[in-house]
């Protein structure tokens, strides 16, 4: 079990209590956190990013995918099986699951594909104009 003093972060830093927040939640969340479905997050380059997500079995009709200010959702809702099957073994989950990521300012979804099982969510990192850096000429006196 780790558990983090973050108190001393609060007293010492402005502005900085969404990120203890969030290393907090982090921490406290981790125990509770489903193990289903597997999940891979690749960095793709500098900005852009990727989470593939094995969803066997699932139809697109079935996977729903919302971005509301800084949280992504991947919800799957398995419809019931109308056919009366006999399993002698099930091994291949047809649970539904809902799976949360927290996202950093200005990340975006991009898009969302399906491959052979594999839900594909494509996102960038979009620095606004106005906080890149930028070069200030020094004038010379007239």
């Amino acid at each position: 079990m780790r558990d983090f003093d973050l108190s001393p972060l609060y007293r010492s830093a402005i502005g900085f209590d969404r990120l203890a927040s969030l290393l907090d939640n982090a921490s406290r969340n981790e125990q509770g956190q489903p193990a289903y479905p597997p999940y891979n997050i690749e960095l793709l380059d500098e900005n852009h990013y990727r989470i593939t997500m094995a969803v066997a079995g699932f139809d697109n009709s079935e996977l729903s995918i919302k971005s509301e200010q800084d949280i992504l959702i991947i919800v799957g809702q398995k419809q019931q099986d109308s056919g009366d099957r006999k399993y002698l073994y099930q091994g291949i989950a047809a649970r539904s699951f809902e799976r949360r990521f927290q996202l950093a300012d200005h990340v975006r979804v991009v898009k969302a594909s399906m491959d052979n099982g594999l839900l594909h969510v494509d996102l960038v990192h979009e620095v606004p104009e106005a906080m890149k850096p930028r070069l200030i000429e020094i004038e010379n006196p007239a």
